[in-house]
């Protein structure tokens, strides 16, 4: 039998194989000479919920979708189907008697749907094994496994909570570990690469040797916290939030890199208005972010902040890993909800990858960003957010969003309004 090794894609086709014949875990085990506990955990580990019905029959998992006769919970008057074949109207959720059930059979061994011998007349959410996709799953969380630091927000939380006030006194990290080994033990090391990785609210320049330093290469590996940090945030989470607040403001962020280890960009876009922010950082870290934050609920003010922020949609990227500060200002209050799209879907958040599309014109891609201010970068967005779009109506972003938001949100960051006929979306706009 074979210990401590993965299973490999050809093994996982082997399974879901097995699964469709039925053959229990324990044969399965024998066939791939694993323990029975390895092939349970893979599928557990690795299950597709699919929700569809079956030949003929829309998908309804409620418990009295058999016996039920009810119609037009939708109040559509030329509706005549039965609710319970319709998947129009999903009057299923409408339906005050609506009992979500799931079948019995999942509960126990084989814990899916492959080889169910109802599956073809069944309309409940399917449980299902697909090989291809366990092993794109595990290879995501294999390569994440591998990169950056694993610390949980709390963690993190806690030791800038006892760090970073003693180093604004003056105190350098060694002394602080030497008092503080109970409270903080985390090795001094650790803390100094924590310290360049910007998890911290202290900088680098606050203490003093580090300021005498020679420059160093950056670190390669990014920062990772907890990939528990993402749960109730996901993708799925977020279509779940859409559909609870239908006109809610949605505002998506990413980062656009000039070169590597070079300034970045922290762009948010707001999905209604097209208008995009942009705002230049010496490193692309956790802290960075967060302290973009800070400074808009600063400018605007924390309902301001509230109103135009109540949603942000992220991709996975290790700087925005810490969504607990960028959700909770730091008084401790709530100020906005974060989201991740799935991993390598970047047309999860479309209208923002295609907005950087008017940014690449005037810093083309590979371009260095580190002599850019950010009233380069004030420019650079203002000449873009002045620029006419078609499904806007021929209206710019800036007129729509002063419209529907208010123009002094706009300028009070800096933001101004381009004539047309100067609107410059060149490289030669940041020309010096």
């Amino acid at each position: 039998m074979a210990k401590y090794t993965h299973l490999i894609f050809d093994e996982r086709l082997k399974i879901q194989a097995l699964l469709l014949e039925s053959i229990s875990f324990r044969q399965i085990a024998r066939e791939l000479h694993k323990d029975p506990s390895t092939i349970s955990k893979e599928i557990r580990n690795h299950l597709r919920f699919v929700k569809i019905g079956s030949h003929g029959k829309v998908f309804n998992d409620c418990l009295y979708a058999k016996e039920c006769a009810a119609q037009h919970l939708c109040q559509d008057k030329n509706c005549r189907a039965y609710c319970k074949y319709c998947n129009v109207h999903k009057c299923r959720i409408k339906c005050p008697d609506y009992k979500g059930y799931i079948c019995a059979k999942l509960s126990n061994p084989p814990y899916v749907c492959n080889g169910c011998k109802t599956k073809t007349k069944c309309t409940l959410e399917k449980r299902l094994y697909d090989a291809k996709s366990a092993q794109a799953e595990y290879e995501t969380v294999l390569s994440q496994s591998r990169k950056g630091i694993q610390l949980t927000e709390q963690e993190a939380l806690r030791l800038d909570a006892i760090i970073s006030p003693l180093l604004r006194k003056g105190q350098s990290l060694h002394h602080i570990c030497i008092h503080n080994r109970d409270t903080i033990m985390q090795n001094e090391r650790t803390l100094y690469t924590w310290m360049d990785l910007g998890i911290f609210s202290a900088r680098n320049i606050d203490m003093p040797r580090k300021v005498r330093m020679g420059f160093r290469n950056p670190l390669k590996q990014g920062y990772l916290v907890d990939l528990k940090c993402r749960e109730a945030r996901t993708y799925d989470d977020y279509l779940v939030f859409l559909a609870e607040n239908p006109d809610i403001l949605i505002s998506e962020m990413d980062s656009v890199e000039g070169t590597k280890g070079g300034k970045v960009l922290l762009t948010i876009h707001f999905k209604t208005p097209k208008l995009m922010l942009a705002f230049i950082r010496d490193a692309n870290t956790s802290q960075s972010v967060i302290d973009i934050f800070d400074y808009l609920e600063k400018i605007w003010g924390l309902e301001a902040f509230q109103r135009m922020f109540p949603v942000l949609l992220s991709d996975n990227g290790s700087e925005f890993s810490n969504p607990y500060r960028i959700e909770t200002n730091a008084q401790g209050l709530s100020r906005t909800r974060v989201f991740y799209c799935k991993p390598r879907a970047p047309y999860q958040r479309g209208p923002g990858e295609n907005n950087h599309a008017f940014l690449r014109r005037i810093i083309p891609k590979g371009t260095s960003m580190d002599g850019l201010t950010q009233a380069d970068i004030d420019l650079m967005m203002s000449h873009i957010n002045s620029y006419s779009r078609k499904d806007l109506g021929n209206k710019s972003p800036y007129e729509v969003f002063a419209a529907l938001y208010g123009e002094e949100l706009l300028t009070a960051l800096g933001a101004k309004k381009i004539p047309p006929a100067d609107i410059t979306l060149r490289p030669t706009l940041l020309k010096k």
